[in-house]
């Protein structure tokens, strides 16, 4: 029954550990003002789209 007892733990320390990460990355997202994030996602949008100048104009 010992070894029962290590499979618990371990699955709770994994259950804690999943819990941080969350945790972390959720608390470094919510640092970023709204503007800093429309800028990543323009800089991101450019990247995928191959366009490097500033200004994108919005193709219907």
């Amino acid at each position: 029954m010992r070894w029962w007892k290590m499979l618990g733990l371990a699955g709770i320390m994994g259950v804690a550990a999943t819990g941080v990460v969350i945790a972390r990355a959720e608390r470094r997202r919510r640092a970023y003002t709204p503007e800093e994030i429309r800028a990543r996602l323009r800089e991101r949008v450019d990247a995928a789209r191959g366009d490097t100048s500033e200004e994108v104009t919005p193709t219907a």
